[in-house]
């Protein structure tokens, strides 16, 4: 009788494995005569690691246990469980489901050979068993293994590589737009953090107002995530305005405040304009090849143009009101004047949480969405932990 040194149970029959022998593919002949056992034992071991069970159940044992078989030889007629019940179990087994069974029986009834191969079985040997058949058989699974194998491996690799891939073209997307949002900040040095702070402000009501029926549309799917990603782009059309009106160290006249609404209009046309580009050059095929890349210059242009609108219409540059100002636009507009309340200006000293708070309160149903400001009163502690954790840099003041 063969020996198997990975015993699992009493019915598992321990096999010699031969040295130099650990490279071998590893077999698994599962039969009650020890006969049967002995015969094909004799004919596979030169070439293979052979293990051996006697029984359904001490089949099931040795499958699991190490080293994991690479094909299994599996007498269909055994009392207790038998071998149709072990490959349905097999196949059942996450870690099991993927060894290719060959079928061994003395039963040459075409419906047995059909149900075996339906349960799962990869080929069918009748006894007596012709060694040369067995061989090549046996051959033949190991190598489509190995095969199926080596594709896995290969797919694994692939699916890791494209997945690092996409992580480092997300970062380098990110980057780039935020070292765009940061020419316009560069030239105001007072707002530091600002564009981190926003953005982080802004996925804090987004995620909060998500599953509300009001902004669900707006913010299905990607949308939510490509809204959070084009809030620093909202004050892009700062590039535009003149240094003197920018950086002017105190309150800005009547017609200066003029030319800096501009910054609104400047910054969506400029958006605007790069995804008419983007069409012209990569054609309309391209374009609709990526949706999503289009999405996100849709919304960074409402952003830039709508976040200074108010929701009783007596914001700029086009009046919107209500429900007619994208919802990514009203994010913006509560996060960006929080901020600004926030913040040390050289023309104010940054204002307490509470009277912000206020504020914002005040400014429901006129300023801002009422749902948008009761997102913020639902989150406000969130929002002072961003503030306190990213700071402005003092500048000397």
């Amino acid at each position: 009788m063969l020996t198997d040194p990975f015993r699992q149970g009493p019915d598992v029959a321990p096999s010699p494995t031969p040295s130099g022998t650990a490279l071998l593919r590893t077999i698994l002949i599962v039969d009650d005569t020890p006969q049967n056992l002995s015969v094909l034992g004799e004919l596979l071991q030169p070439f293979y690691r052979v293990r051996v069970a006697n029984s359904g159940e001490g089949a099931l044992r040795a499958a699991s246990s190490p080293p994991s078989p690479d094909l299994i030889l599996l007498d269909v007629m055994m009392p207790g469980i038998d071998g149709y019940e072990v490959l349905k179990r097999l196949r059942a087994d996450t870690a099991t489901a993927s060894i290719p069974v060959i079928f061994i029986t003395a039963m040459d009834a075409a419906e047995s050979e059909e149900l075996g191969l339906s349960l799962g079985a990869v080929d069918y040997i009748t006894k007596p068993i012709n060694p040369v058949v067995t061989l090549a058989r046996v051959r033949t699974q190991l190598e489509l293994k190995e095969a199926r194998d080596r594709l896995a491996a290969e797919n694994s690799w692939l699916e890791a590589e494209v997945a690092r891939r996409m992580r480092d073209n997300l970062l380098i997307q990110d980057l780039s737009i935020r070292a765009l949002a940061n020419l316009a900040e560069v030239r105001d040095k007072e707002t530091g953090q600002h564009i981190i702070r926003t953005q982080l402000y802004v996925e804090i009501l987004a995620r909060h107002l998500a599953d509300q029926a009001r902004f669900k549309e707006a913010l299905a799917g990607s949308r939510l995530e490509l809204t959070v990603k084009a809030a620093p782009l909202h004050d892009i059309g700062k590039v535009g305005i003149p240094d003197a009106i920018l950086l002017k160290p105190g309150p800005l006249t009547a017609d200066e405040m003029e030319i800096m609404r501009t910054h609104a209009a400047i910054g969506a046309c400029a958006i605007e304009t790069a995804m008419e580009q983007a069409v012209t050059e990569a054609g309309d095929l391209e374009a609709d090849r990526a949706p999503e890349a289009f999405t996100f210059l849709r919304i960074a242009s409402e952003i830039a143009l709508g976040h200074h609108e108010k929701w009783d219409g007596s914001g700029y540059p086009s009046g919107l009101a209500g429900d007619a100002i994208p919802v990514s636009a009203r994010l913006m507009a509560l996060a960006d004047v929080f901020d600004a309340l926030m913040s040390r200006r050289v023309y104010k000293p940054p204002i307490a949480l509470d009277e912000v708070t206020q504020i914002i309160r005040d400014g429901s149903g006129s300023h801002f969405d009422p749902a948008i400001v009761d997102a913020y009163l639902a989150c406000r502690e969130r929002f002072a932990e961003i503030a306190a954790r990213y700071p402005d840099a003092l500048h000397g003041v």
